[in-house]
């Protein structure tokens, strides 16, 4: 194919509808037919990247391979389409806007007037098409941050319209996500939010082709003829988006209505080929049909905005279906734990999980859930953060190193396990200045971690200035807690492994980044498995005792 397709993902009446979730499940279902997608978000906000974002503010900061710190539904994506992203699949208004004032600046535009029509619009374009620019793609789904009529989106949708302009007829797609109301005293559902929403996207150049219809409730029949009518549409292309048990139902969900069919016919692209989705059937039948069930605690400082561990989440899915267990999670703020509440809050989960983050809020509590679930054989594992908190958990109480902390919460400290990268030392810039993407690990022969990896090179995605301070490698080492994955080119401890213990793991990387519902992480796959094992003997212990 000389010209890719390209279809935009516009939201209207209410954010938070899921256009992150309908763009991902179309592409797998595009994908699934044969065809080359990838997609894009646009995001309306002035800040360069989510990288400086409080996670209460977005939700989690996503980690793609080259290391550009995007917005979390690429997360989605790569979850759903089994492919990665890049730096080119997230673009923000701050990213527009510092391009084309970089370009004033180098005087490019030779004197001229500098204006959102036709510069910003024009850059706009310009990272929509660069997707392609090695022609790898048939079909380009891009997502439109915000809701139609927000002031911030309005140079996306005038860049949509005149690209359309621009592609030709039959080259692009719009589909419009929208929200159809239940009105609980009457009874009914309303479709004027959506006609609203339309004819909002209508004065500004573009016609919806397709409505994906977020409801709580069945659309009755005549009401898809009246909202086809009333919206401009064909008929057929109005499709219910009824509220799904999981995200992962969503793809069968639109299948199911022929969505995939409906926008291929307007793209003007062969439906003769049928998707192949066993293995996402298979996967969810054993999401759906557990045989086990297993409880983790999820020790963080975010826990009350569940979206800032939202790969973590996800990547317990799918490890759970693949071992055909339900994981239950337990969102423990670590600022609550202390010596005197963590048996309450720990002693009835089957494994524990540090989250990763930053700063010093909530960090003696995560310090202890590593030093109870250390003394108390419950299966850990340390991510990032998490790592670097078992580390100072075991230097403080085992190796007797007092006042042993990071330098990042406190730079007096006579023990700095945890220290500034040299790299590090002399950035002042707080954007897109970490350690960030994938780097290579490699793993010690005879370790845990290399059972799981079933290979001694591994390459993981990571997002930290802090590392294992290696003068105090030997320590650790000699005394049981071994560095396991050491980064080939720098030296720097990837992994901590103490294997007298059931399960107690600390990575410097983030695992969750690269599991996906066609290839769940080995890392989680293995911490389940062991926090299973761990439910299982005590209820044999219990067993016992009562006999």
């Amino acid at each position: 194919m000389s010209q890719p397709k390209y279809i935009f993902v516009t939201g209207g009446v209410t954010s938070s509808l899921g256009k992150g979730i309908v763009a991902a499940s179309l592409g797998m279902l595009l994908k699934s037919r044969g065809y080359k997608v990838t997609i894009q978000k646009l995001d309306p906000y002035i800040n360069v990247d989510p990288g400086t974002l409080n996670p209460y503010e977005h939700g989690e900061c996503y980690v793609t391979e080259d290391g550009a710190e995007t917005d979390l539904d690429l997360g989605h994506y790569e979850r759903f389409l089994n492919q990665n992203t890049s730096q080119a699949n997230n673009v923000t208004t701050g990213r527009i806007y510092q391009s084309v004032i970089d370009k004033e600046r180098r005087g490019d535009y030779l004197g001229k007037t500098v204006q959102i029509i036709p510069h910003i619009t024009n850059e706009i374009k310009r990272r929509i098409k660069l997707l392609n620019r090695s022609g790898d793609y048939d079909i380009i789904i891009t997502e439109i941050g915000g809701t139609v009529g927000d002031i911030e989106s309005l140079p996306y949708i005038e860049a949509v319209r005149q690209l359309r302009w621009d592609l030709g007829e039959d080259n692009s797609l719009i589909i419009h996500l929208t929200l159809i109301p239940y009105l609980a005293a009457s009874g009914e559902l309303k479709t004027k939010p959506t006609q609203h929403s339309v004819r909002l996207l209508m004065e500004s150049g573009i016609q919806s082709d397709v409505l994906v219809c977020r409801t709580e409730h069945e659309i009755p029949k005549e009401m898809f003829s009246k909202l086809a009518l009333f919206c401009n549409v064909k008929k057929g292309n109005v499709i219910e988006c009824l509220d799904a048990e999981t995200i992962y139902d969503v793809p069968l969900m639109l299948r199911e209505q022929d969505f995939d069919d409906v926008v291929l016919r307007g793209l003007k692209l062969s439906t003769a080929s049928k998707p192949e989705l066993n293995q996402w059937k298979s996967f969810l039948d054993n999401l759906k049909n557990p045989e086990d069930h297993i409880r983790i605690a999820l020790v963080g400082k975010y826990v009350s905005l569940q979206d800032s561990y939202k790969s973590i989440t996800e990547a317990f899915i799918h490890a759970g279906a693949a071992i055909k267990a339900q994981v239950k999670v337990k969102w423990i703020y670590s600022g609550d734990l202390n010596n005197e509440t963590c048996e309450k809050f720990l002693s009835d989960v089957d494994g524990v999980l540090i989250a990763p983050g930053f700063g010093d809020r909530g960090i003696e509590g995560k310090i202890i859930a590593a030093q109870y679930a250390r003394e108390n054989n419950i299966p850990l594992l340390g991510v990032c953060l998490g790592m670097q908190m078992m580390a100072i958990e075991y230097a403080r109480n085992v190796l007797g190193f007092e006042g042993a902390e990071s330098a990042e919460t406190n730079i007096q400290t006579p023990y700095p396990v945890i220290s500034l990268m040299d790299e590090q030392k002399n950035i002042t810039n707080k954007g897109g200045t970490m350690r960030l993407g994938a780097w290579e690990c490699r793993l010690k022969g005879d370790s845990i971690i290399k059972e799981i990896y079933d290979t001694e090179l591994i390459s993981e995605r990571h997002r930290h200035r802090y590392e294992f301070n290696n003068e105090y490698f030997k320590d650790f080492e000699n005394s049981g807690f071994i560095p396991t994955g050491i980064n080939p080119d720098t030296g720097l401890v990837e992994i901590l492994e103490l294997p007298e213990h059931p399960f107690y793991l600390g990575v410097q990387f983030h695992p969750e980044y690269k599991s996906t519902v066609a290839t769940p992480h080995p890392l989680f796959k293995a911490f389940l498995k062991a926090a299973l094992k761990n439910q299982k003997q005590e209820k044999l212990s219990n067993a016992r005792k009562e006999i």
